[in-house]
């Protein structure tokens, strides 16, 4: 697993044995988020959510958002 970056009590994750779609795991405190990281003309989606509240949920999807690019980057590196 690597930890691409953290930020805000976010840890944003790319586990290097992980399938199809290029997705992170994002974790804050007990919660996990698992974000489907789109393409150039997609914008990221959630795949499940565990023990994050709406509002933390939210945090993540956004901060993914915010770097898609640099995620999907990185999961080619990893991945290819």
């Amino acid at each position: 697993m690597a930890t691409v970056f953290n930020k805000d009590g976010f840890s944003v994750r790319i586990y290097f044995n992980d399938h199809l779609p290029s997705h992170v795991h994002v974790f804050k405190a007990e919660g996990e988020a698992k974000i489907n990281l789109g393409s150039e003309t997609e914008r990221p989606t959630f795949l499940a959510v565990w023990n994050m509240s709406n509002k933390d949920a939210t945090k993540a999807l956004n901060l993914v958002i915010e770097h898609q690019a640099e995620l999907l980057e990185k999961w080619r590196e990893i991945h290819e």
